[in-house]
């Protein structure tokens, strides 16, 4: 038997204000347009699709795994040439921002979405070659 995912709530009184539905989706639409002219459409327009790292190249079938990258990490400098921007595939960005993390905040910054171990991890105990010399007299 398939459970029923629970639905949007109903405002108090039973009602759906069409209006204000209505202007929730015209709002919407006109911040995709806006994200149009944002600086991740500009870079596109500009820049190949191809990973500026590993030179993955990137059709319309796979462009959203192709990001704009900050080279100086500012979200916030974004001039109109795009010489701030450089599109990486998700690998390559990922591995930028991890650089980059690693560079600013040390060896013991945390990394990704996870942000990383909080406590220090333990000495290793596996050794590889443990056997290594006996393997080797028996020959």
């Amino acid at each position: 038997m398939a459970s029923k995912l629970p639905g949007p709530r109903r405002p108090a009184g039973g009602n759906i204000n069409s209006e204000r539905l209505d202007a929730v989706v015209a709002n919407a639409q006109r911040a995709a347009v806006s994200r149009m002219q944002g600086y991740r459409e500009q870079s596109l327009r500009m820049h190949p699709h191809v990973c500026a790292r590993c030179g993955r190249e990137f059709t319309a079938a796979n462009l959203p795994e192709l990001t704009v990258h900050h080279k100086d990490h500012n979200h916030d400098n974004n001039p109109p040439d795009g010489s701030n921007w450089e599109n990486l595939c998700l690998y390559c960005h990922d591995w930028e921002h991890q650089k980059y993390s690693h560079m600013v905040q040390g060896a013991e910054a945390g990394f990704g979405v996870t942000g990383g171990a909080k406590a220090k991890p333990g000495p290793a105990t596996f050794n590889p070659f443990a056997g290594l010399k006996d393997a080797l007299k028996k020959e």
